[in-house]
């Protein structure tokens, strides 16, 4: 078996040395070099990069620079994905982003674990977890989402968490490390002022 069918498999592997995966790392890297080095304004030379990059990617994709990822065909983005500056994502496993989902600056999803066992992280052992994000899901500003987390549909991260385990869906999620604060409501549709136009 190869490091990267080992990889894929969630066995504990080793990037190091793999010609094929160094490969791809470097592939991916240069690309998303590519693709930092553009204007702000030149989005759809950008999103033709992003094509490139991502494994799958949706309409509507806006991402700022800077973006960094490992690999980038391990991570898909659905619609009108929104990733603000300084995104990083360590995508030795699959990472999935649902339809609508907002991600703030600073943010890091990561899908690698490094062997607890010193010898074996010397020898560079690592493993790649998964990540999935689902639909109309808000990540605050400076959150970290670590591997073999998944996030449900419409849940707010709020900044600066630690995403650990698994969040469930519709809720309010905050903190280090990241636990359920209280479900949305509709209440919430109130929870900023909406200005409304008057007949008089």
């Amino acid at each position: 078996m190869t490091e990267k069918e080992k990889a894929v498999a969630g066995y504990l592997y080793n990037a190091n040395y793999d010609e094929e995966i160094l490969a791809d790392i470097s592939k991916c890297n240069d690309l998303c070099h590519e693709f930092n080095q553009l204007r702000p304004s030149e989005r759809t030379a950008q999103n033709e990069i992003l094509k490139k990059i991502f494994g799958q990617m949706g309409d509507n994709v806006t991402v700022n620079t800077p973006f960094w990822c490992d690999y980038g065909y391990n991570t898909t983005v659905g619609d009108y994905f929104f990733a603000n500056h300084n995104c990083q994502i360590l995508d030795g496993g699959k990472v999935s982003f649902g339809d609508h989902v907002f991600i703030a600056p600073n943010c890091l999803f990561t899908t690698a674990e490094h062997a607890l066992d010193a010898g074996q992280r010397n020898a560079g052992l690592e493993v790649a977890l998964p990540i999935t994000v689902g639909n109309n899901v808000w990540i605050g500003a400076g959150t970290i989402v670590l591997g073999g987390v998944s996030i449900g549909d419409n849940t707010v991260i709020g900044a600066g968490s630690v995403v650990t385990k698994s969040i469930p869906s519709n809720v309010i999620a905050v903190g280090v490390p990241c636990r359920v604060l209280r479900e949305i409501t509709e209440a919430d549709k109130k929870r900023y002022p909406i200005y409304e136009e008057t007949n008089e």
